[in-house]
Protein backbone atom coordinates (compact mmCIF):
# COMPACT_ATOMS: atom_id res chain seq x y z
CA UNK A 1 0.00 0.00 0.00
CA UNK A 2 1.07 3.56 -1.06
CA UNK A 3 -0.21 6.67 0.42
CA UNK A 4 -0.39 9.70 -2.02
CA UNK A 5 -1.96 12.30 0.27
CA UNK A 6 -2.10 15.53 -1.94
CA UNK A 7 0.12 18.42 -0.74
CA UNK A 8 -2.73 20.75 -0.67
CA UNK A 9 -4.94 18.90 1.53
CA UNK A 10 -6.06 20.98 4.69
CA UNK A 11 -3.74 20.39 7.92
CA UNK A 12 -7.05 19.41 9.69
CA UNK A 13 -8.63 17.20 7.29
CA UNK A 14 -5.14 15.36 7.13
CA UNK A 15 -5.23 14.41 11.05
CA UNK A 16 -8.74 13.84 10.92
CA UNK A 17 -8.09 10.74 8.11
CA UNK A 18 -5.27 9.92 10.10
CA UNK A 19 -7.24 9.61 12.70
CA UNK A 20 -9.98 7.46 11.73
CA UNK A 21 -7.58 5.19 9.26
CA UNK A 22 -5.51 4.24 12.58
CA UNK A 23 -8.65 3.62 14.44
CA UNK A 24 -10.46 1.47 11.72
CA UNK A 25 -6.85 -0.43 11.00
CA UNK A 26 -6.47 -1.22 14.82
CA UNK A 27 -9.93 -2.51 14.60
CA UNK A 28 -9.09 -4.51 11.85
CA UNK A 29 -5.89 -5.93 13.62
CA UNK A 30 -7.69 -6.83 16.67
CA UNK A 31 -10.02 -8.91 15.07
CA UNK A 32 -7.53 -10.87 13.29
CA UNK A 33 -8.32 -9.87 9.74
CA UNK A 34 -5.06 -7.33 9.33
CA UNK A 35 -2.97 -10.02 10.81
CA UNK A 36 0.52 -8.08 10.34
CA UNK A 37 1.36 -4.53 9.04
CA UNK A 38 4.99 -3.19 8.04
CA UNK A 39 5.82 0.27 7.60
CA UNK A 40 8.42 0.86 4.57
CA UNK A 41 11.49 2.41 5.01
CA UNK A 42 11.72 5.79 4.03
CA UNK A 43 8.66 5.73 2.09
CA UNK A 44 4.46 6.25 3.38
CA UNK A 45 3.92 2.71 2.74
CA UNK A 46 3.14 -0.69 3.82
CA UNK A 47 3.33 -4.45 3.58
CA UNK A 48 0.05 -5.97 5.05
CA UNK A 49 -0.83 -9.56 5.70
CA UNK A 50 -4.72 -10.09 6.02
CA UNK A 51 -6.49 -12.92 6.58
CA UNK A 52 -10.24 -12.85 4.72
CA UNK A 53 -12.68 -15.72 3.21
CA UNK A 54 -12.33 -14.08 -0.15
CA UNK A 55 -11.49 -11.29 -2.71
CA UNK A 56 -15.12 -9.84 -2.08
CA UNK A 57 -14.50 -9.70 1.90
CA UNK A 58 -10.58 -7.90 1.12
CA UNK A 59 -12.01 -5.40 -1.22
CA UNK A 60 -14.75 -4.36 0.91
CA UNK A 61 -12.01 -3.83 3.89
CA UNK A 62 -9.68 -2.29 1.62
CA UNK A 63 -12.45 -0.30 0.23
CA UNK A 64 -13.03 0.74 3.90
CA UNK A 65 -10.04 2.58 4.61
CA UNK A 66 -10.30 6.44 5.07
CA UNK A 67 -6.99 6.47 3.18
CA UNK A 68 -8.19 4.12 0.22
CA UNK A 69 -8.74 7.14 -2.42
CA UNK A 70 -4.96 8.47 -1.39
CA UNK A 71 -3.54 4.53 -2.05
CA UNK A 72 -2.18 2.50 -4.94
CA UNK A 73 -2.71 -1.01 -3.66
CA UNK A 74 -1.14 -4.00 -5.38
CA UNK A 75 -2.56 -7.47 -3.43
CA UNK A 76 -1.10 -10.55 -3.79
CA UNK A 77 -2.65 -13.66 -2.96
CA UNK A 78 -0.76 -15.74 -0.53
CA UNK A 79 -1.10 -19.06 1.55
CA UNK A 80 1.18 -21.33 3.26
CA UNK A 81 4.19 -23.54 1.75
CA UNK A 82 4.11 -26.84 2.29
CA UNK A 83 7.44 -27.06 3.20
CA UNK A 84 6.87 -24.28 6.11
CA UNK A 85 8.42 -25.67 9.76
CA UNK A 86 5.59 -24.05 11.57
CA UNK A 87 1.66 -23.92 11.32
CA UNK A 88 1.02 -20.24 12.57
CA UNK A 89 2.43 -17.00 11.10
CA UNK A 90 4.24 -16.13 14.25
Amino acid sequence: MNVNLPHDLPAVEVSDILAREKAYSQDLQRSGKWRHIWRIAGRYANISIFDVSDNEELHRLLSGLPLFKFMEIEVMPLLRHPSAVRDDDR
